[in-house]
């Protein structure tokens, strides 16, 4: 296969994937769908896409298309995805995955069945920041992992968000915080225990019966010595937007950094701590792409220093659909795949569940 052909499903922040796909060495964007047709017929002028579509059933009989991108609101994610995989469709989703365990375990069977690549495309895991203390693992320049800690806080509360947001319980959004901590460390969670604190206003409480302020997990790997912290908060918590991990070991420590531009931090010695500038990771993309992460690339032809519109997210979009695309070129399960995917998603789904059973211990449903 020469080229994939993708269509992408939601063009909020889908449409930043547009221009990676095309200019991926092994892809196309094939096609684009959206509800509202004035967006999708700006984005498709806006790229030069011929193929539109307002329905995302249309795009499913199409024989040549190969795969679908869908970034939807949540609530679409899972059923979407579903019914991608048994058209035949190879299938990339944004988190989280789904909202329950039993979509969890549906996707993972739909994957199964079809034989198509599955992949969440978790920003989180090809952040310059996440690759960088991947490297200081790999490397054993960390030494012997000994603990873990995720956050990811945000206050939604001002208006301006979709209807759906206000009063979603915090740990059905918990991959960026959760994933991190479980693809540095190789394993799998375990089982989870989690108490929520504090209480969000009365009007987006009641819409998903979730009271919680904050909800903050402990969670056991498996086969594993290793737990590690989550935290979460969406409502009523003030803070600055913060989306981290943490990760301390024998010989190195590495923290996130405490608020934006502050620098993230390594820590040697017994005390000693040095801010560091984390390096931009292009260099292990295709050079069509790479300037996606966001740095200025060099133009041997045009001999200057060229900046194409990255991601927001640490640079990562390029990096997701690299791997989703050289996964199907390959053959091979992506490195987000649904069982790993479901993984990560029922951590956060079973951390709530037992927020709302006063800190119940809770099995994760193994895959």
């Amino acid at each position: 296969m020469d080229k994939v052909k993708v269509a992408v499903v939601g063009l909020g922040f889908g449409a930043e994937f547009i221009p990676i796909y095309q200019r991926h060495p092994n892809a196309e964007c094939y096609a684009i769908c959206q509800r509202d047709q004035a967006n999708l017929n700006k984005i498709g002028d806006q790229f030069g896409i011929e193929r539109r579509f307002t329905r995302f059933e249309d795009l499913l009989s199409l024989d040549e298309l190969d795969a679908i991108h869908v970034v939807t609101p949540i609530a679409d994610h899972a059923w979407m995805s579903i019914e991608s995989l048994r058209a035949g469709k190879h299938t990339a989703s944004t988190v989280p995955m789904a909202t329950t365990v039993e979509e969890c375990l549906g996707i993972a069977r739909a994957r199964a069945e079809s034989g198509k690549v599955y992949m969440m495309m978790e920003t989180a895991v090809y952040t310059r920041e996440f690759l960088y203390a991947r490297e200081l693992v790999k490397t054993g320049k960390l030494g012997k992992i000994q603990f873990l800690r995720g956050s990811h806080q945000q206050n939604m509360g001002l208006p301006g968000w979709p209807g759906y947001w206000y009063g979603f319980p915090p740990m059905h959004y918990a991959t960026h915080a959760v994933s991190p901590l479980l693809c540095i460390s190789g394993t799998q969670a375990e089982s989870v225990v989690c108490y929520g604190s504090g209480r969000i206003n009365d009007e987006y409480a009641q819409k998903y019966n979730s009271p919680f302020a904050v909800e903050t997990a402990l969670v056991k790997l498996r086969d594993s010595d290793l737990a590690c912290e989550v935290t979460r908060s969406l409502f009523d918590t003030i803070r600055q937007y913060r989306e981290s991990f943490d990760v301390y070991g024998t010989k190195l420590s590495f923290e996130w950094e405490q608020t934006a531009g502050g620098g993230c931090v390594v820590y040697s010695g017994y005390e000693d701590a040095e801010r560091v500038e984390i390096p931009d990771y292009g260099h292990l993309l295709p050079k069509e792409i790479a300037p996606f992460t966001g740095h200025g690339v060099y133009d041997d032809e045009h001999e200057h220093t060229s900046f194409i519109q990255g991601s927001g997210h640490g640079g990562s979009h390029p990096h997701l659909v690299h791997e989703f695309v050289r996964a199907i070129v390959e053959g091979r399960e992506s490195a987000a795949d649904a069982k790993t995917a479901a993984n990560w998603t029922m951590t956060g789904i079973c951390a709530h569940e037992s927020a709302s059973n006063g800190g119940k211990l809770i099995t994760i449903p193994r895959l």
